[in-house]
């Protein structure tokens, strides 16, 4: 299979990193990769929050309730040269990715309305105080608005780094990864889905699973660059991203 683009994709990804560089909230960069993002999501527009939140959303029209498809685009602020290749531009690619195909491509009759999101504010800007109230300044006033509106909510956070193994965060709906491992499969990606499990990790779909919204996570927390500087394009791969974004393309693609 060879629907999702990962060469285009990774450009994207190293657009992000090295015309764009760092993108934390509230920051020049952040309101540069917003620009550029809005021209490649459909019906696009801006959510808002406190905190100087500003997430993106765009929509394929469908049957209700939706499937989310998101992403974080900030980047950790405290952390000098962080340009977030795998955190923050890896899903950003992907998300984008994604929308280009899926706005061109036939679905199933009475298929869902797909929205694309990318947040702003994942990151806690202060360490010191807990990362479920810190961070997550994007998804979870997202998930407060609109949760009833949404049958399913899948992030795409860590899925573009090299030697890419991916298993379920204990915390993401089982059935719904199920769904994620077939479609992987199917298109041949299936070993970047491993058969077992990660520890909880909290990230953009855990206000989603709070407002019981079926959710899950992809993200490779075995990652040796997290939150440090080496977070850059030596640590990511076109192929990963690939491998990954045609795993979620073929689920999106076939939902009825």
């Amino acid at each position: 299979m060879n629907r999702f683009d990962g060469a285009r994709a990774f450009a994207d990804l190293r657009y992000q990193v090295e015309t764009i560089g760092p993108r934390p909230t509230g920051s020049p960069g952040a309101a540069k990769l917003r620009s550029w993002a809005r021209r490649k999501l459909p019906r696009v527009r801006t959510i808002t929050a406190k905190g100087n939140i500003r997430s993106l959303e765009g929509r394929i029209p469908g049957r209700k309730p939706a499937i989310l498809v998101a992403a974080h685009y900030d980047t950790k602020i405290d952390i000098e040269g962080f340009v977030g290749a795998e955190d923050g531009a890896g899903g950003t690619a992907a998300v984008l990715e994604l929308a280009r195909v899926l706005r061109r491509t036939k679905r199933p009759a009475g298929a869902p309305e797909i929205r694309f999101v990318l947040f702003d504010g994942e990151e806690c800007p202060d360490d010191t105080q807990p990362f479920y109230s810190c961070g997550l300044r994007g998804s979870r006033p997202y998930a407060r608005r609109y949760a009833k509106e949404l049958r399913a909510a899948i992030v795409l956070d860590f899925i573009a780094q090299k030697d890419l193994a991916i298993p379920r965060d204990e915390s993401s709906n089982p059935r719904l990864w199920s769904r994620l491992r077939a479609a992987a499969g199917r298109v041949g990606s299936g070993a970047v889905f491993p058969d077992r499990t990660q520890p909880t990790i909290l990230d953009d779909h855990t206000p989603f699973l709070h407002a019981g919204v079926p959710a899950i996570d992809l993200i490779d927390f075995d990652f040796p660059c997290w939150h440090k500087a080496c977070d850059d394009l030596s640590v990511v791969s076109a192929r990963s991203l690939d491998l990954s974004g045609e795993a979620v393309l073929e689920l999106l693609r076939t939902w009825r």
